[in-house]
């Protein structure tokens, strides 16, 4: 390993001369190298990341497939605009992804850059699509830091506050009684409860005619990691039928096997108008895409989508790969094999612990929420001091919410890694707990 040409002090006094503080840092390391789930600083030591870029690396640190297929694209062509001169890796990865999203009708796919993106160039095409304005979005919900994705994000501190004004024609449904863990109520309650929400909404703040897209995470990221209950999503995609509303499934955090399918909204058995992804599409190269209802997708006139790196070559190189390695055998039941040994872990620890209030999860996006066991007040204190514990430890976690933490491990992680983690995880909870 190479000899750091500084140490993590040195970096952290530049970063603060020369970034400014608005960017945050999960943790105050800087990584040397990294592989499958593990990342080296350039101090030497070693992680088992369970963050994974926030999700970015589903398939892991520098996968081999990725690093040849970014190396060979590099080698032929890094960039040359796709308003310009268009390459055939962009062309073939739309063709995949139309193929593997939940739609049976014939889809269309743009490529774009980041997340934001994605969520952002959909409302335009479900605005143009339906000649409507308005944009529904949820409570908790978190779409991105752009003007259009910050105001449709659920939560103002840190993402908006400060930064008004905001995008107008963006309305939001709370996010119970959708995202509540089924329990005491039934499916029918559950669609009652739903339909009810959305038709005072349609009542009081905005006519369902002149809403272009309700947009839907199928599990919050951000916003806590709460899944949809079945139900809710079921009631959603009736109610857009019913009103000509676009249905869109911002599968930019939940999708690409975190959930134990290729998407999310596949474990509900909905089908979306369009799909929103970015994250693991591309291994950790910058890409994110749009995929929907051809119909749909047709709706903007020449050049009203774009952008000038959108589904750049070796960012499609980079997806393609991917999606190799999320299409072998056996990668989304692993994904699931790993959340079927995460949730008795963290319900063990919640039954142990008063201080947990709550573990919730959907395949292998899992997390579990702090509160004070007294006042059911958030104990954002106790998440920071278990994450900073576990990292002292060697694992990398990191919070949803301010007291929920999320584990987003790599979907290629072995079930050895997994339980050394989960023991790290467990003595890093009693040390915090104990002391609390």
């Amino acid at each position: 390993m190479r000899t750091p040409v500084s140490t993590t002090q040195e970096l952290l006094d530049r970063r603060a001369a020369a970034i400014p503080k608005g960017p945050f840092n999960v943790a105050p390391i800087f990584v040397d190298h990294a592989e499958g789930a593990y990342v080296w600083d350039i101090d030497g030591n070693r992680y088992l990341d369970f963050c994974s870029g926030i999700s970015t690396l589903n398939v892991g640190h520098n996968h081999p497939r990725i690093v040849e297929a970014v190396k060979a694209q590099a080698d032929r062509l890094i960039h040359a605009c796709w308003h310009v001169a268009m390459y055939e890796p962009y062309v073939h990865l739309a063709e995949r992804l139309n193929d593997l999203v939940p739609i049976e009708e014939p889809c269309k796919t743009a490529l774009f850059n980041s997340g934001a993106e994605a969520v952002e160039n959909a409302v335009k095409i479900a605005r143009l699509f339906t000649g409507r304005p308005a944009v529904v979005a949820f409570e908790r919900a978190f779409h991105g830091r752009t003007l259009l994705g910050m105001s449709m994000t659920g939560k103002v501190a840190p993402y908006s506050a400060g930064f008004g004004p905001f995008a107008p024609e963006v309305y939001r449904l709370p996010y119970r009684p959708f995202f509540d863990q089924p329990g005491d109520r039934t499916d029918e309650q559950v669609a009652a409860d739903c339909t009810r929400t959305v038709a005072d909404l349609f009542k009081y703040q905005i006519d369902a005619d002149s809403v272009a897209c309700i947009t839907m995470e199928p599990v919050l990221g951000e916003g806590g990691f709460f899944p949809a209950h079945p139900a809710a999503v079921r009631t959603l995609r009736e109610i857009c039928n019913e009103h000509g509303i676009v249905f869109i499934a911002d599968e930019v955090q939940s999708g690409l096997g975190r959930c134990g399918a290729m998407f999310a909204c596949e474990r509900y058995g909905v089908e979306p108008d369009l799909i929103t992804m970015a994250k693991s599409l591309a291994g950790g190269m910058p890409l994110s895409a749009v995929t929907g209802r051809a119909e749909i997708m047709d709706a903007p006139h020449v050049g009203g989508i774009g952008g000038t790196f959108g589904g750049n070559p070796v960012a499609c190189a980079a997806a393609h790969a991917v999606l190799d390695v999320l299409q072998g055998d056996g990668f989304f039941e692993h994904a699931q094999a790993i959340g079927d040994r995460v949730m008795p872990a963290l319900k063990r620890l919640a039954d142990q612990y008063p201080h947990i209030s709550s573990v919730r999860g959907l395949g292998a996006m899992c997390a579990f929420e702090l509160t004070d066991p007294v006042t059911g007040a958030p104990n954002t204190a106790a998440t920071n001091g278990i994450i900073r514990r576990a990292r002292e430890r060697g694992l990398l976690l990191m919070s949803a919410s301010g007291n929920v933490i999320r584990l987003l491990m790599p979907l290629i992680i072995t079930m050895e890694q997994l339980d050394e983690a989960l023991t790290i995880l467990a003595d890093s909870v009693a040390d915090e707990l104990s002391t609390t």
